[in-house]
């Protein structure tokens, strides 16, 4: 029999508690012998709760237990999850968690400390809530060198983009109906400016390319400058707009950006709508592969939490090997990195775009002119640099607002 301890018993700890209650004989048979929930780490009591009895709230009474032999933790934040899992760690317990910033800061000393202790550290639901994408990275994919890695991450910027562009409504609108509804917290910064979809970026491309990409060095941008007018521009031009996290390697360098794109029909990632996250691998010989489903919510989250449990109910006291070391993985200037831009400007286009052809002399521009949009224009210019392309938009006066253009 495995024993398991489950650190908090909020939306994901109670959907883990639920998973291994509901389909414990599956788990069992997966896992090849009974998985046992005897405690639950909470500040809180809950008086009549069904699993009342398994409610402890020191974490001490967990980490000196011979018995526990997996500890679960789904409490979020770095600070107390950080220092309960070194604990176990070292204590030769394996660990698994749902924590995004747990492991986007702190995933290479953990995965050494389950090494040196023949135990084992996994995190598979902290990237893409149930879509399974760690373990396909880790052992699906391994004879690739993967070129890059692109992904709608978030689930709540991508719920309000695709209203805003369904709707045709301003993203104050939308962003207190994702409130309202339970999609997006009282406090949606973490979402809505990009930093939940760049520890998650990082975390993916850390395992890509073995090496850790610190997530406070990767541009990032969110999507409350999105306009309802910018969709209109992009259905024009047959485009949608997704905030998509991304890394990649071109001739020997690695970029990665959290931004907006807007994105052609023929990306995978154009039709990902709602909720849903889903992220696309590109590796030299597979070509690509797209992972796709709900990225977060209770009981998507806690099945790949459990998914965890059982891997590492089955390895026992064996490490499972992960590559991504504490060595930093230099990522390029993304200023450096070419990309295609869509820009609004305030004016006449018959006044000014000839003007803006001599600025972007030698690169291709466009113009996009729509009749309900009176007293602005757009231009799509043609691959450029960032750093190239933010000194000439010093010189475009009226620049409204820019986004970048993804294939």
């Amino acid at each position: 029999m495995i024993n398991v301890a489950v650190l908090g018993y909020g939306t994901v700890g109670g959907g883990v508690v639920e998973v291994l209650d509901k389909n414990k004989e599956v788990v069992a048979k997966k896992a090849g012998e009974e998985v046992n929930l005897k405690y639950i780490l909470d500040l809180r009591d809950f008086p009549g709760d069904k699993f009342e009895d398994k409610i402890v709230h020191d974490f001490e009474e967990i980490i000196n237990d011979p018995e526990i032999d997996i500890i679960a933790e789904a409490m979020g934040g770095v600070e107390p999850a950080f220092t309960f899992a070194k604990r176990a760690l070292s204590n030769a317990k394996s660990f698994c968690t749902s924590n995004k910033e747990l492991v986007a800061k702190h995933g290479p000393e953990l995965i050494k400390l389950a090494k040196d202790n023949n135990v084992n550290f996994l995190f598979e639901a902290s990237v893409g809530g149930g879509i399974p994408i760690i373990r396909p990275l880790l052992d699906a994919v391994t004879a690739d060198e993967i070129i890059s890695i692109e992904g709608i991450l978030n689930g709540t910027t991508n719920y309000i983009l695709t209203k805003m562009d369904r709707d045709g409504v301003d993203y104050d609108t939308v962003l207190k109906e994702a409130q309202d509804k339970g999609y997006a917290e009282r406090n949606p910064e973490a979402d809505v400016e990009g930093y939940d979809a760049v520890r998650k970026i990082s975390i993916l491309g850390s395992l890509a390319y073995g090496k850790h990409i610190d997530f406070e060095e990767v541009y990032t941008e969110g999507i409350t400058k999105i306009s309802a007018e910018d969709f209109k521009y992009a259905r024009a031009i047959g485009r949608a707009i997704k905030l998509i996290g991304s890394v990649k390697h071109v001739e020997g360098k690695y970029y990665a950006m959290v931004s907006p794109l807007m994105l052609s029909e023929e990306n995978p990632l154009y039709a990902v709508n709602g909720v849903f996250n889903s992220i696309l691998v590109n590796g030299n010989m597979v070509d690509k592969v797209m992972f796709y489903g709900r990225g977060a919510g209770k009981l998507p989250t806690a099945s790949a939490v459990v998914s965890d449990i059982v891997e590492e109910a089955k390895l026992k006291k064996t490490n499972k090997p992960i590559e991504w070391s504490a060595q930093k993985l230099e990522v390029s200037d993304h200023g450096n990195d070419k990309k295609q831009y869509f820009a609004r400007i305030k004016g006449d286009p018959i006044a000014k775009f000839p003007e803006i052809r001599k600025l972007f002399a030698g690169i291709d521009v466009d113009l996009i002119q729509l009749p309900e949009l009176e007293g602005e224009f757009a231009i799509v210019t043609g691959m450029i640099s960032e750093n190239d392309f933010e000194e000439k938009a010093k010189s475009i006066y009226g620049l409204i607002s820019r986004i970048r253009l993804g294939k």
